[in-house]
Order: C-alpha cells, then sequence, then structure tokens
C-alpha cells in the first residue's frame, strides 16, 4: 500500500488540533506530522496525544517554514504521497481520498485543492476578491490556470515534493509552489474540495485587504527581485 502523510501547520491551536488529528485517524489516515510552529499553549501535548507524531519550531517562523519542515520530515518516512492539511478545523477529512486518487494513480504530480470549482465553502466575500485575484496575477506571471490561489489543502507525489522547494517563510509560500509547479514543469490538477469558515478558523487565519495586498505584493516581489 503506498504510504501516505498528512502534514500540518500549527500555531496555537491546542483547542482544535486533538480533534483534527482524531477525526484522520477515523478516516484511515494514520501517519500524521504536526508541526508545532513555536506555539505558545499546549498544541504539542495535545497533538501528540491524539496519536500525531510533533516536530517544533522554539519560535514562529511562519506556515511556509513549518510546512517545509513538515515536508522534509515525511520525506525522510518515506512517504509516496503527502497531504498538507491546516490545522484549524476548517478541512475536511472526507475530501482527502478523491485528492490523492490521481497522485496514486500516477496521473499528476500535484493536486490543488479549490474552494471555487463547486459550492459549498462559505469563503467571506473580500478573501474571496483576493483569492480570485491572486489566482489572475497566477496565470499572468507562471502560466498556470488555477481558480483558487492559497487553498492549503493540497496533494503531492513523492517526486513532487522532492522537486518543490520552499524558501519562503510565510504565506506567501502559496506563490513560491505555484512557481515551481511551472518551473519544474511538474502535471497539477484542481480538484473541489469544501472548506467551512467558523467563528474560531477566521480568528487564526490571515484575513482582510492588507495581509492579502501584502502577499499579493511579496508575490510580485519574488517573481521579478529574485
Amino acid at each position: 500500500m503506498p504510504k501516505v502523510w498528512i502534514v500540518i501547520a500549527a500555531f496555537n491551536e491546542e483547542r482544535v488540533i486533538g480533534t483534527v488529528v482524531t477525526d484522520l485517524k477515523k478516516a484511515g489516515f494514520l501517519h500524521t506530522i504536526v508541526v508545532d510552529d513555536g506555539s505558545k499553549d499546549r498544541t504539542s501535548e495535545v497533538a501528540r496525544d491524539a496519536g500525531a507524531r510533533v516536530v517544533r519550531h522554539v519560535i514562529n517562523r511562519g506556515q511556509g517554514a513549518a510546512l517545509r519542515t513538515g515536508i522534509d520530515a515525511a520525506l525522510d518516512e518515506k512517504a509516496d504521497a503527502i497531504v498538507t492539511f491546516d490545522a484549524d478545523g476548517q478541512m475536511r477529512s472526507q475530501d482527502i481520498p478523491s485528492m490523492l486518487s490521481p497522485v496514486l494513480k500516477g496521473e499528476v504530480d500535484v493536486v490543488l485543492g479549490s474552494r471555487f470549482i463547486q459550492q459549498g465553502s462559505n469563503v467571506p466575500v473580500m478573501r474571496r476578491f483576493w483569492l480570485r485575484m491572486g489566482a489572475l496575477l497566477f496565470r499572468l506571471l507562471y502560466g498556470v490556470q488555477v481558480t483558487d490561489s492559497h487553498c492549503g489543502f493540497r496533494v503531492f507525489s513523492r517526486r513532487a515534493a522532492e522537486k518543490i522547494q520552499i524558501t519562503a517563510d510565510r504565506m506567501e509560500h502559496a506563490s513560491e509552489i505555484i512557481d515551481q509547479i511551472s518551473k519544474h514543469r511538474l502535471r497539477y490538477v484542481e480538484m473541489p474540495v469544501v472548506i467551512q469558515y467558523t467563528a474560531y478558523s477566521k480568528a487564526h487565519s490571515t484575513q482582510g485587504s492588507f495581509p492579502a495586498l501584502r502577499i499579493f505584493v511579496k508575490t510580485l516581489a519574488h517573481k521579478f527581485l529574485r
């Protein structure tokens, strides 16, 4: 059987991380790495008690850095496929099998989740606007056609995970991944996922126009000032 590892970047998520890991185990995904990105609460202990392997950053370095650490750890564990999954409970484990299928069949190297292919995700209006703008930017800069520019729900084949080198520590890592899909000519497909925003998940994510604009500017800088 192919070995699938779930990678979760977590920062101060003690309230929900245990439930997220337990739900993944109930769905049959037993190999989970939680990267505690310098949390000040009991995120590490709760995740470990739920059955995850925990890797901890001493200081908060950002989601990009946490994903890089988790993907490297999964590769060390001889993963055949790696799923990146959020820690705040807004993603559904039941979407993973359909996301995994094209990678495990060898049809594509990367599967990107999209909140906009079908209905079901209650994306806030301004966030929806910036995600659409980001998708347009990716098409113009990298020639990669996506409908959702910053969904953290992804699947990488081992080959893709070895080729994609995340160097951006914070949220602009999403544009870096798209850039490297284009650079390495990786086969990719978007698939629908349902993301349910709650008051808790909104409080723990980057919301509003200013953070989105900052990511937008950093994407341009990454492309033209490297």
